[in-house]
């Protein structure tokens, strides 16, 4: 039988409050404490996640957790945010829903990291692939930059989030995330310029001071000293647990996996050392003729740097800090600045900047995070946002009231999607619906949000009219308007009973809220509405050469100045929690409750009065009651019968039936109330927990009979298995032992056998052995006597056979004799002739000789001095034929031998030319057609350079390549390439250089037999296509740059645009392609080539001097460009 889990098994408390009984506010807390205490921070409330901060790591998110939770039903296991994410996950893949979860608590309660471990497990869940995997590390590692910039250390949290934010994490048809959308909201920029005691500025801020390398911290112009700077508190710039300068490289790294380039990097960085620069520039007053006092910059150092660091005129912002520009209709007037409001400028410019920034990098993220794919997603949201905060007293403002008022909105969207939520269920269980009461925060917002008498609604009206405004006449307008109402209180308004409150300062209000009563002071709230920065700040801000710096100050243009008082702070946030509350109306909402169990953020420490604050605001008995209005527990018939069956013998061990008549006759042999259950199509609802816990009770009773029967039936099991064991080894044993004898009796039997078989053979054969020898002696006896007859027959013969033999030898030793002397004889005959006849011999040799040597001595003398010179002459030849052998094959080589002899100089002249031409015709029988263009075009390359551009000799040994871009191999540039309506002869990257700062982009040049075309590198897009027909001349210095322009004919259609002034590291190639093409076609003219240190170009409507000057150049060995005026570029080349 396989054993299904539950919430229920092995409870510590009670896993679900909905189960809790009694319920009240002391047994909530107390079941939060005991679970707290044994490490259970997870507690539902029916599918809501109620989540306790630990302060400390539990081993309860490892990758078997994951495993464990996954695809298992929500009330299968433990209460974990585990099982909320795999519901929200499968819900969305398996039934198409959208989700979004809602994470809220108060500063320090952990929603930051409960957000994290959702994104995180979802990522674990979903599909697996290069691509995927890209995605949900850029979702993931979006969130250390927006900590970076959007969280700050405060009494409550280290890491507390300044900013809310919702994220929509999109996925496909699969389940496959795809990319994401993230949403900030009221992101606290007062905290840039001011923090309370014991709390820290943002930490990009420390991040940046402790980490950044020594370069940077010079090329941004700061110090690591924290204490330089007016806005970094001093007092926890340290925090324990916190390594700003780790968090900084981990703030790097993620930047660049989410998609920031390089300059993208710095030039943020460049906007958060300038907001650190505006906090030190300070005022001093300066009297003038009318009486009035001037603010004026005390030390302009820092405010010279700043204006560095953005690209702003020194002069344009320091004015904008002393003067105010008002313009009504067609009319302009300027007023001085106090000293007071310089401060306030100042500070209102340093909020702006860095709120602009924050807000243009969620833009950024967003454009590198969101889905490619059109189609249509699925889509899960994670809202992290703050909580409700209720502060010591009087210390509730402007931010506090508008927090206040989103979680009013949550809660109202909470309660109804709640009962909305049990209602369909209800309905689609065919369950009679019984209305619930319960408290609707509706009067609660209508009293913040009306359009016509809604507090926001007064404080713009306020802000908006005309006249002396102060927090005081806002104050007075509430009294008047909102006396009457039920959860509005005020000392001064019409309502008697409030006058003599002592509780209630005359500088505040209080509204009654669904969480409690808040007081909140009324100071500020005027100035937070308006969020004003001046115009002339604006203004500056746009002129500044920063690269973001006219993004983040649109309205700053001169060109597009609107009169129109821009929203108010109330106004923006109650658009955006619309909008917010319209989009989680249209997803499946999923909660998780945060709370923190103290305010010393340790361990094992549980303040009772601080959580039971919590949970008040947060509402979370009042959840509880909502959700037990109905059926306090529902459970699947299936799961219901497996879990319950063994409390009726019909049931158990199994039910063959249907599931739903198994659970009916199961709760008719229990004697359940039929009041206290109800059956849907596929649920039992139970009204009362404690029916449940009855069960419960039934079944762990149940549980122990069953276990002692098992055990029973398991021992006798076991002893029977093991006496049959013990049985069959005897068996065994002795089978093994009666082998055993019967071998060891086999064993003495053959012993004894082959005993008697040897004595027996060894009889038989000495027997035969004794014959063999007398026989043997028999014949060897008869062998000797034989052998003694024959020796003597054969000495007898022998005898007789000498004596033949001596007889026979005497007559051959006298013939010998007689032989010899006639022999002997014969050869002194022979002697004497032959000495007669040689010398007739020697005498005519001699003779013939003397003959032969007179006729050579006439012919010698008639030719020998011919063939002498032939001879000569030809080992001359020979010899010098042979040293023109070492003359190499390399048509370069000038080398020739020396010329051996003067007779021979006419020869080696036309030899050393004919071999010349020879090795020519052979070198030039190698090239290709293309080896060939290539050559003709170097030789061009030299007509065109030599001796008049410095960088010509280095170009001389690189091969001309042309496609340096690889365009029809990379896939990159295909679209590009197919584009091109002709061949492409040429592809570079090249820099084509701003008139206004003398900067280069990169660009990528095109050229064909018709055009030449300018796209961008990372698009392939086409910004400019020229006809190589509208191109008039190309101006080129005489220096080592690789600086060129394109000067286009007057009147042209091209020519609108102006000329181009570019620069690559292949200008001798570039320009002789193009003069090669002018050259070759007969339908235009020829291109000319102007090389001069000094030329016009046209931009637009101007005209640019481009001149080079000899330098050491700040970068490098490069040449770099800089405008001078605004008739001037410099192009300074470095020395050779």
């Amino acid at each position: 039988m396989e054993v299904k889990t539950s919430l229920l098994d092995n409870m510590i408390g009670v896993g679900d409050m909905v189960l809790l009984e009694p319920l009240n506010e002391d047994s909530f807390i107390m079941n939060l404490r005991n679970r707290f205490d044994h490490n259970e921070i997870y507690t539902y409330i029916g599918s809501v996640v109620i989540s306790m901060n630990p302060y400390r790591s539990l081993p309860i998110y490892t990758p078997q957790k994951v495993e464990e939770y996954r695809n298992r039903n929500f009330y299968e296991l433990s209460p974990h945010i585990y099982a909320l994410a795999d519901e929200a996950y499968r819900s969305l893949r398996d039934q198409d829903k959208d989700q979004c979860i809602l994470i809220t608590g108060e500063s320090g309660a952990g929603k930051t990291e409960a957000s994290k471990l959702v994104m995180s497990y979802v990522a674990a869940v979903c599909g697996k692939g290069q691509e995927v995997n890209k995605v949900k590390e850029q979702l993931l590692q979006s969130n250390p930059v927006l900590e970076a910039f959007g969280n700050a250390k405060t009494m409550r949290n280290d890491n507390s989030s300044r900013f809310g934010k919702y994220m929509d994490i999109e996925f496909d048809f699969k389940g496959d995330p795809l990319g994401g959308v993230i949403s900030n909201y009221l992101l606290e920029k007062s905290r840039v310029c001011k923090q309370p005691r014991g709390e820290r500025n943002f930490h990009i801020f420390y991040q940046l001071l402790s980490g950044a390398s020594d370069d940077t911290l010079v090329k941004l112009k700061l110090d690591r000293d924290f204490s330089k700077y007016n806005y970094l508190s001093l007092d926890s710039a340290n925090v324990n647990g916190l390594d700003d300068a780790a968090s900084f490289r981990t703030v790097r790294n993620a930047m660049q996996i989410v998609g920031f380039m390089e300059a993208e990097v710095q030039s943020v960085l460049e906007l958060v050392a300038a907001v650190l620069k505006l906090g030190n520039i300070e005022f001093k007053p300066e009297s003038r003729v009318n009486g009035f006092d001037e603010s004026r910059v005390k030390d302009k150092n820092d405010l010279k740097e700043m204006c560095e660091l953005l690209g702003i005129e020194q002069s344009v912002l320091e004015r904008a800090f002393s003067y105010r520009t008002v313009e009504a209709k067609m009319e302009k007037m300027s007023t001085t600045l106090n000293v007071a409001q310089a401060y306030y400028a100042r500070d209102a410019l340093a909020k702006n900047l860095y709120s602009r920034l924050f807000s243009w990098l969620v833009t950024r993220i967003n454009e590198s995070i969101k889905a490619q794919a059109k189609t249509r997603h699925k889509v899960m949201g994670v809202l992290d946002i703050y909580g409700f905060e209720i502060f010591e007293v009087r210390d509730n403002s402007f931010e506090q009231f508008i927090i206040n008022y989103c979680n009013e909105k949550l809660q109202q969207i909470f309660i109804e999607l709640t009962l909305r939520e049990e209602q369909e269920e209800y309905i689609r269980e065919d369950i009679e619906w019984t209305n619930i009461e319960y408290f609707n925060n509706a009067v609660i917002c209508d009293l913040i949000e009306n359009n016509q008498n809604g507090i926001l609604a007064m404080l713009d009206e306020e802000c908006l009219r005309p006249g002396t405004v102060t927090d005081d006449t806002f104050l007075d307008k509430l009294n008047t308007i909102c006396a009457e109402h039920q959860h509005f209180e005020s000392r001064l308004n019409k309502n008697s009973k409030f006058l003599t409150d002592h509780s209630l300062p005359h500088s505040c209000f209080r509204i009654q809220h669904y969480a409690g009563k808040v007081l909140y002071r009324v100071e500020g709230f005027v100035d937070k509405n308006n969020d004003l920065l001046y115009r002339d700040l604006s203004q500056a801000m746009y002129k500044a050469t920063h690269s973001l710096m006219r993004q983040l100050f649109p309205e700053g243009n001169p060109a597009k100045v609107n009169l129109k008082r821009p929203p108010t702070a109330g106004f923006q946030f109650k658009a955006s929690v619309g909008v917010l509350m319209k989009n989680l109306q249209t997803k499946n909402p999923n909660y998780i409750r945060c709370i923190k169990p103290n305010d010393k953020k340790v361990a094992h420490i549980f303040t009772d009065s601080l959580v039971c604050h919590q949970v008040r605001y947060l509402g979370l008995v009042e959840n509880v009651r909502v959700r037990r209005a109905g059926y306090a527990f529902r459970q699947p018939y299936e799961s219901c019968l497996e879990r319950y069956k063994m409390l009726c013998k019909k049931t158990w061990p199994h039910w063959r039936g249907p599931a739903r008549d198994g659970v009916e006759v199961l709760l008719t042999d229990c004697s359940v109330p039929t009041e206290e259950f109800a059956y849907g199509r596929s649920k039992i609802f139970i009204r009362n927990p404690r029916t449940l816990f009855t069960l419960e009770e039934r079944r762990r009773a149940c549980l122990e009979d069953l276990a002692t029967l098992i055990q029973k039936i398991y021992r006798g099991w076991k002893s029977r298995t093991h006496f049959l064991l013990l049985k069959k080894s005897q068996v065994v044993v002795a089978a093994w032992y009666r082998r055993y004898a019967q071998q060891n009796k086999y064993q003495k039997i053959k012993s004894a056998t082959l005993v008697m078989q040897s004595f027996i053979r060894g009889w038989k054969a000495r027997n035969i052995l004794r014959q063999l020898k007398y026989e043997k002696r028999c014949k060897e006896a008869v062998t000797t006597i034989a052998a003694y007859w024959h020796g003597t027959q054969a000495r007898m013969e022998l005898r007789r056979l000498k004596t033949e033999a001596r007889n026979k030898r005497a007559v051959s030793v006298i013939w010998a004799y007689w032989q010899g002397t006639k022999a002997r004889r014969e050869l002194r005959h022979l002697k004497v002739a032959a000495r007669e006849k040689l010398a007739v011999s020697v005498i005519w040799a001699g003779w013939q000789g003397t003959k032969v040597r007179r006729e050579y001595r006439k012919f010698f003398r008639a030719n020998a001095g011919k063939k002498i010179y032939d001879f000569t002459i030809q080992r001359i030849m020979q010899k010098y034929f042979l040293g023109l052998k070492t003359t190499t094959m390399s048509p370069m080589d000038n080398s020739w031998p020396a010329k051996p002899y003067g007779f021979l100089e006419g020869a080696h002249t036309q030899l050393r030319r004919i071999f010349h031409l020879w090795r020519c015709k052979k070198y030039r029988g190698q090239f290709t057609e293309e080896k060939k263009a290539v050559y003709e075009e170097k030789l061009e390359a030299s007509e065109i350079f030599k001796d008049k551009k410095a960088l010509y000799p280095s170009s001389v040994s690189q091969p001309f390549k042309g496609d340096y871009l690889e365009i029809q191999k990379n896939p990159k540039y295909q679209k590009l390439n197919s584009a091109m309506e002709e061949k492409v002869l040429l592809a570079d990257l090249v820099n084509k250089i701003n008139r206004a700062n003398g900067k280069g982009s990169p660009r990528l040049f095109l050229l064909t037999k018709s055009n030449f075309v300018l796209a961008d590198q990372k698009t392939g897009q086409v910004k400019a296509s020229v006809p190589l027909p509208d191109l008039a001349s190309v101006s080129v210095s005489t220096q080592s740059d690789g600086f060129f322009a394109l000067k286009l004919k007057e009147g042209s259609a091209s020519a609108s645009k102006g000329d181009f002034l570019l620069s690559s590291e292949h200008l001798i190639e570039i320009i002789t392609k193009l003069h090669r093409i002018g050259t070759t076609a007969a339908d235009r003219d020829q291109i000319n080539i102007d090389i001069s240190d000094e030329f016009l170009v046209q931009f637009k409507q101007d005209k640019v001097c481009v001149k080079f000057i000899q330098g050491g150049p700040k970068n490098g060995n490069s040449a770099a460009c800089k405008r001078k005026n605004n008739r001037l570029l410099e192009v300074s080349v470095p020395s050779p």
